[in-house]
C-alpha cells in the first residue's frame, strides 16, 4: 500500500499570499480575505476534504525592500493589507469540528506569559485542534515597527527562540498541574491553589515569576511546526518542531533533507511537509489551457517584491543581465538556499524571473488529476516526506478541485484517508494528545 498522504492548505490572511497577481483574475474571490464568509467557507471545503490542516502564514512588516520602498508590496496586494491569524481561528472552528489550525505566530516580539496565554485560548477554543509555526521574524521592516533599528542577527533569533520555548513549555506543561482544576461547588473550590505552580525564569533575554493564567488545556503545548532549512534552523527544528515545513525541489535532494532532520530529531518522530502548487484538469491538455490563462495574470512586479524581501536583495539596484550574489544574511535562508539550488549560486534578474511561473518561485505540478495524483505518490516515495502544503491560485477553485477530484483519486490509490482518526489535532498527527520524553515540553513538567 502507498504512504498515506497528509494534506494542509496553505494559506494567509491576505490577498496575495505566494502566487502573486492571482487577484486580478475575474473567478478569484481572495479580496473578500476580510470577511468571515470568506473563512467559514474555506474551513468547511478543507473538512469535507479530510484534510489535517489549514496552515496560515504571517508576517508582521511590508515588503520594502525593493526599491528601497513598499510601494510594489501595496500596489500588487503582496501580503499587504494583512489579519491577525489568530481572530479568525475560533470562527472557523466553530463551523468544523475535526480540521487543524497551524498559525504563524512571531516570537520575537511578544513576550512568552502573552502569548502562551493567547495559544492556550485557542486550544481551549477549538478543543485542541491548534498548532504554531514558529517563526523568529526576517523583515527589518518589522523591527522597526516594532521600535528597534534592525532584527537580530539570523543565529541570534535563534538562540533567543530556544530561551523563548523554555519558558512557553514551562507555562504549558508545568505551572497547573492536570489536577488543579476541581470545580467543586459544593466546597466552594474551583481551583486548589496547592496545585498552580509559579514559574521563575531568568535568563539572557527573559525574566518571569507567575503562574500561567489559564488552566490546562486538552493538548497543553500546541502542535508544534517549524520552516528552518538553514544549519542553524535544522538544529532548533530537530529540538523542537513535530512538523517540518520545506520548500519543494527535486526529490533527490527534498530526500536528504528529511533524512538529516529526522536523524537529528531521532528518536523524536516529525512529520514534514513540502510546498506545492497544483495546475489540473480532466486532461493534461486542459491543464496546459489553465495555466496559460492562469499565467495571463501573473504579477511580475509582485513576485520580485515578494523575492527581494525573503532572499534580501534589492533587485532594483540590478541590471536585467548582472549577475547577483546572494550571501548569508537575515532573510529567510531556506529560500536563499533553494534558489541557489535553482539557479546557481550566481543568478541573474532574467534569470529570477523565468523561474516565476505564477508570480512566485515556486514552479508548479502540471496536469490531469491522475498525473499529478501519480506524481505525489511518487514524490511521498522518493522523499519519505509526510504530505504537502498546498498554496492556493484561483481561489477557491484550486481547492474545490483538489476536494472534489484529486482527493478521490489519492483515495482510489490507498493513499489518502477516507475518515479523520478520533481525538485532538495532535492525537490525529501523532496518536498523543500531550509531547513525550524526550522533547523539551515534556521534560519541562519535571
Amino acid at each position: 500500500m502507498p504512504q498515506e498522504i497528509r494534506l494542509n492548505a496553505f494559506d494567509m490572511a491576505c490577498v496575495g499570499h505566494i502566487q502573486h497577481g492571482m487577484w486580478t483574475h475575474p473567478r478569484d474571490t481572495s479580496a473578500n480575505y476580510n470577511t468571515l464568509e470568506h473563512w467559514l467557507g474555506l474551513a468547511r471545503l478543507l473538512e469535507r476534504g479530510l484534510f489535517d490542516g489549514l496552515f496560515l502564514a504571517d508576517v508582521l512588516g511590508v515588503y520594502d525592500v525593493l526599491d528601497g520602498s513598499p510601494d510594489a508590496a501595496l500596489r500588487g496586494a503582496v501580503q499587504v493589507p494583512l489579519l491577525d491569524p489568530a481572530m479568525i481561528v475560533p470562527a472557523m472552528a466553530a463551523v468544523t469540528s475535526q480540521l487543524g489550525f497551524g498559525i504563524t505566530a512571531n516570537l520575537s516580539y511578544e513576550t512568552p506569559y502573552l502569548f502562551a496565554r493567547r495559544m492556550t485560548t485557542l486550544d481551549h477554543l477549538t478543543n485542541g485542534r491548534i498548532g504554531w509555526n514558529i517563526v523568529t521574524g526576517y523583515l527589518d521592516s518589522a523591527a522597526r515597527a516594532m521600535g528597534l533599528g534592525r532584527q537580530m542577527a539570523h543565529d541570534d533569533r535563534y538562540d533567543m527562540a530556544d530561551e523563548y520555548m523554555e519558558v512557553v513549555y514551562r507555562l504549558w506543561e508545568e505551572s497547573w498541574a492536570d489536577d488543579a482544576v476541581r470545580r467543586d461547588a459544593a466546597a466552594g473550590v474551583f481551583t486548589d491553589p496547592s496545585r498552580v505552580r509559579r514559574i521563575r525564569h531568568e535568563g539572557k533575554q527573559f525574566r518571569l515569576d507567575a503562574a500561567h493564567l489559564c488552566e490546562p488545556s486538552p493538548q497543553r503545548t500546541p502542535v508544534l511546526y517549524q520552516a528552518g532549512a538553514s544549519s542553524r534552523g535544522m538544529v532548533f527544528a530537530a529540538k523542537h518542531a513535530e512538523c517540518v515545513f520545506l520548500n519543494g525541489g527535486p526529490a533527490p535532494d527534498v530526500a536528504k533533507q528529511v533524512a538529516a532532520l529526522r536523524a537529528l530529531a531521532a528518536p523524536r518522530p516529525i512529520r514534514v511537509f513540502v510546498g506545492a502548487t497544483l495546475v489540473m484538469g480532466r486532461t493534461r491538455a486542459e491543464a496546459e489551457e489553465k495555466l496559460a490563462e492562469y499565467r495571463r495574470h501573473s504579477s511580475v512586479e509582485g513576485a520580485l517584491a515578494h523575492a527581494a524581501a525573503s532572499l534580501g536583495i534589492d533587485f532594483g539596484r540590478y541590471g536585467m543581465d548582472e549577475p547577483i550574489e546572494a550571501g548569508p544574511g537575515n532573510a529567510i535562508q531556506s529560500n536563499v538556499a533553494a534558489m541557489k539550488r535553482a539557479t546557481g549560486p550566481r543568478f541573474t534578474k532574467r534569470g529570477l524571473i523565468d523561474q516565476f511561473i505564477l508570480g512566485s518561485r515556486q514552479k508548479p505540478m502540471v496536469g490531469s488529476v491522475q498525473e499529478i495524483a501519480d506524481r505525489l505518490v511518487a514524490y511521498v516515495e522518493e522523499t519519505g516526506v509526510d504530505g504537502f502544503n498546498l498554496s492556493r491560485t484561483v481561489f477557491p477553485e484550486c481547492l474545490v478541485e483538489v476536494v472534489d477530484q484529486l482527493v478521490p483519486a489519492l483515495q482510489e490509490r490507498g493513499a489518502y484517508k477516507t475518515a479523520y482518526a478520533p481525538g485532538t489535532y495532535r492525537e490525529k498527527l501523532f496518536g498523543a494528545a500531550r509531547l513525550t520524553d524526550p522533547h523539551p515540553a515534556a521534560l519541562a513538567r519535571g
